[in-house]
């Protein structure tokens, strides 16, 4: 008889995880993941503790150094983590602080409280660092000594060591190396260091942050970060001049409680804010924290602002005869804010501290901020009505966008069958959309020669007349009146994904929805072929660009010449090419100009267009966005001098392709 897997589950199945295990063997639990994210939040644990110190008052300089061994430094000169004995707890700090999971200099005592508004508030950050470490050293300079740690993997080696010293100033340095056997991956990328260092710099304004990184042994490259008037500054940074309204700060102080039977906290709060029609921001920061998933902050500015402007475009009758109201996207896309508040009980969503969810929080900053921004708005009127205007703009233009979601999403909808037939195309056979190929040709003429020279069972064709629209310059209403463009769209069958100001998306586009492998533009190979084809890429670099991004779309090169020897018939795809096969062939040869593709042979259509083992295909890529978009602005955008002086300078290099007979 079988036995019962129960009965193995006994009194003595039931265990602990005991000193550093409890981080070594479970570092999700502390740092959110044991992976490169949590390297990096216990590097922002060490980190927090040095901007609670300088925000105390105690200093304002931190270092952090990046080593290239992937160990950390962090120095900061503030009073001196007290590492001695301590005869209250009957050990020594130096065991609370790096070897005891809540215990640190945080905690509410009868004595008060070492700080106010601090960022670490749980205890768990420096033990939990050098519990995860493979080595940490501590050095820690006050009370007229230098003390020094030393940890690895976990476990004090030779006690606390204690020497007096002549120092300019007391201060905390750790260097710490997280250990690969509890984290996945310990090089942290400078980005990273960057960010932190400069957001901490952002919300502790006058606080002097350097990052010194090691690029060759013992040779560092150093940036500072510091902004004297904290988050003003930081705001007049994002609008870059540009906004169309002053710079607004406003602060205050608060005293509440989340429920009736909690204590009542201090709570402060500041923020600045500006409105802009090139940019928009939201960031909010607790107790240093950049809060990455907002919380109570986020609820009050929503709350907050969208009731403010929607109060003022109602008291002023901004808005047209039963027109519906706004909704905080519409301020949102033209607001610039930063928020930065401290409060002496903070409710993080967990340890890695990326939102709060303080009720008495949410209902202070709520309160205050529609108190402000009502006399704002009396006070500044012209101010004011240019925020109206702008958030009516916005509005306006979102639903107009949802208009043409809808529109397009209908007319590209639905299946490609009997009942809903796209004109002229040609689909393939399999259904298996690994082999499936869609070639795009120019005209009627090149459908018939593709047609027949194609492999049926995985090529379809798709012809497109003419030159298309300008899919760069046209507005979206007459893009999408465009039946070839349309069908197009319709034959790809992913959507589209246009965005704009207001809309992510106009419409849903999603690549898992492409009924083909590849995307194959295939044109005459003369000036004409060329500009159908530059039309085809930029409607579908506006249209559809990740298809490009995700190396779906293809250019098929058609050869120049056919030239006729003895030996066979050849084809070269420039002129170099059709030299080399010349002076090959060692005879005579006919050499004809190619034509067009439809009035190629199918077989040569397959051979040299169409066969995947002779065809070249170049794939499009977008490496660099920047000049993409530069070149597709010059070539078919708005850019009429920039067309002008490339055609002055490089023209020359284009006449051999020219038709001037």
């Amino acid at each position: 008889m079988a036995k019962s897997k129960n009965n193995d589950y006994t009194n003595e199945s039931i265990s602990k995880l005991k000193g550093a295990d409890r981080v070594r063997l479970r570092p999700a639990v502390i740092f959110g993941s044991d992976g490169l994210d949590g390297c990096e939040h216990a590097v922002f644990e060490i980190l927090s503790n040095s901007i609670d110190e300088a925000r105390e008052g105690y200093g304002n300089f931190i270092e952090v150094k990046k080593y290239l061994d992937n160990s950390i430094e962090v120095t900061d000169y503030g009073r001196g983590i007290p590492v001695d004995y301590n005869p209250k707890e009957g050990m020594f700090n130096w065991e609370l602080v790096f070897c005891e999971l809540y215990a640190g200099g945080k905690y509410k005592t009868n004595s008060g409280e070492n700080y106010e508004y601090s960022l670490g508030t749980n205890g768990l950050g420096a033990c939990a660092t050098q519990y995860s470490s493979e080595y940490m050293d501590v050095t820690v300079y006050r009370d007229g000594y230098k003390y020094d740690l030393h940890f690895e993997k976990g476990v004090n080696i030779g006690g606390l060591k204690k020497e007096e010293y002549n120092y300019k100033h007391t201060r905390t340095q750790i260097r710490w190396r997280p250990d690969l056997e509890v984290f996945t991956d310990i090089n942290i990328p400078e980005e990273y260091f960057h960010d932190i260092m400069k957001k901490q710099a952002i919300v502790n304004k006058g606080l002097k942050l350097v990052f010194k990184c090691e690029k060759e042994p013992r040779k560092f490259e150093e940036t500072e970060y510091i902004y004297n008037n904290g988050i003003v500054d930081y705001v007049n940074e994002i609008a870059a001049g540009e906004a169309f309204t002053d710079v607004k700060y406003l602060e205050c102080e608060r005293r509440g409680r989340d429920r009736a039977d909690r204590d009542d906290y201090n709570v402060k709060m500041s923020f600045a804010f500006c409105f802009s029609n090139k940019t928009n921001l939201l960031e909010y920061y607790h107790n240093s924290s950049f809060l990455e998933h907002g919380g109570s902050p986020d609820k009050a500015v929503s709350n907050a602002f969208l009731y403010a402007v929607d109060k003022y475009l109602k008291q002023n009758s901004k808005y047209n005869k039963n027109e519906s109201k706004i909704n905080f996207n519409d301020v949102k896309d033209c607001l610039i804010l930063v928020s930065n508040s401290h409060s002496t009980v903070t409710s993080y969503a967990n340890q890695t501290k990326k939102a709060i969810n303080n009720a008495f929080i949410a209902e202070a900053m709520t309160e205050f901020l529609r108190h402000e921004l009502e006399v704002y708005f009396i006070e500044n009127k012209v101010e004011a009505d240019k925020i109206a205007a702008q958030v009516l703009i916005n509005k306006r233009s979102r639903e107009h966008a949802e208009k043409a979601r809808v529109n397009i999403a209908k007319k590209l909808s639905g299946n490609i069958d009997v009942t809903n037939r796209v004109q002229k195309f040609v689909d393939c056979r399999t259904k298996d959309l690994s082999r499936r190929e869609l070639y795009i040709v120019e005209g009627d003429s090149a459908l018939g020669s593709c047609k027949l020279g194609r492999d049926s069972e995985f090529q379809a064709i798709m012809p497109v007349r003419g030159k298309i629209l300008n899919c760069l310059k046209a507005d979206l209403d007459k893009i999408f009146k465009n039946d070839i463009i349309v069908d197009l769209l319709k034959v790809m069958g992913c959507g589209v994904e246009i965005s704009s100001k207001n809309s992510k998306n106009v419409s849903e586009f999603d690549i898992n929805n492409l009924r083909w492998n590849k995307i194959i533009i295939c044109t005459d190979a003369d000036v004409d072929g060329f500009q159908i084809r530059t039309l085809i890429l930029a409607m579908l670099k506006r249209l559809t660009p990740t298809l490009i991004t995700e190396g779906k779309v293809y250019i098929a090169e058609s050869p120049l010449f056919e030239i006729t020897a003895k030996s066979g018939t050849y084809f070269a795809y420039s002129e170099k090419e059709k030299n080399e096969i010349i002076k090959k062939a060692g005879e005579k040869a006919s050499i004809q100009r190619s034509k067009g593709l439809g009035e190629n042979e199918p077989e040569m259509m397959w051979q040299t267009t169409m066969n995947p083992e002779t065809r070249r295909l170049i794939k499009v890529l977008d490496d660099d966005k920047n000049l993409t978009e530069e070149v597709f602005d010059m070539l078919l955008g708005d850019d009429l001098q920039g067309r002008k002086n490339y055609i002055t300078t490089n023209g020359h290099e284009y006449l051999d392709m020219l038709d001037l007979s």
